[in-house]
């Protein structure tokens, strides 16, 4: 039995040892996937058109609130002057003014975050593709984004995946596959 147990010991460890260089070939990389969501072009072009198809909006608020001040700037001015009843109207108006002002900036803020959510959901689904497609052009194993504490920066495709979105992007060569730091 004992030389059945060594024998099986022998054979285990053998295993392993054939079995390390071919863990010792696994290739890994590491990406910083928020500086993928920060640098890469298709995220300003996404922030870029959510602030512009909602400038207009930001303009019509900031003129509803300029009207608003004149109006209340009038009122203090002229308040000493008006009847009662003048005064209360042109208060209620104002606070209805403001009220309303305030329900479509909630509005408006609203709708800006939902749009903001569809297109970073949609920038998600791009970059994660683009990880994907680099990692299996240059043969990773294994790449790694969130909860990595530490990587040894010779790991990290970060820097690669952002020139393939860079050429990926409207206006931009052909895209190349540089090779990682390091490698």
């Amino acid at each position: 039995m004992t030389v059945l147990k060594s024998t099986f010991i022998a054979l285990a460890a053998l295993g392993a040892l054939a079995a390390a260089p071919a863990m010792a070939q696994t290739k890994i990389g590491v990406v910083d996937y928020g500086r993928l969501m920060e640098d890469s072009p298709q995220a300003k072009t996404a922030l870029d058109a959510i602030r512009t198809e909602f400038a207009p909006k930001q303009k019509e608020l900031t003129t509803q609130q300029q009207v608003l001040k004149a109006k209340e700037d009038k009122l203090q001015k002229d308040a000493a002057t008006m009847s009662a009843d003048q005064r209360g109207r042109s208060e209620k108006e104002l606070r209805d003014g403001y009220r309303d002002l305030e329900r479509k900036r909630q509005e408006i803020q609203d709708d800006f975050n939902a749009r903001r959510n569809e297109e970073m959901s949609r920038l998600q689904r791009t970059l994660i593709e683009e990880v994907r497609s680099y990692s299996k052009a240059q043969g990773y194993d294994l790449v790694l984004a969130d909860g990595v504490l530490f990587a040894n920066p010779s790991l990290d495709i970060t820097p690669a995946v952002l020139a393939n979105l860079k050429a990926r992007a409207p206006g931009a060569a052909a895209p190349a596959v540089p090779k990682p730091a390091g490698k």
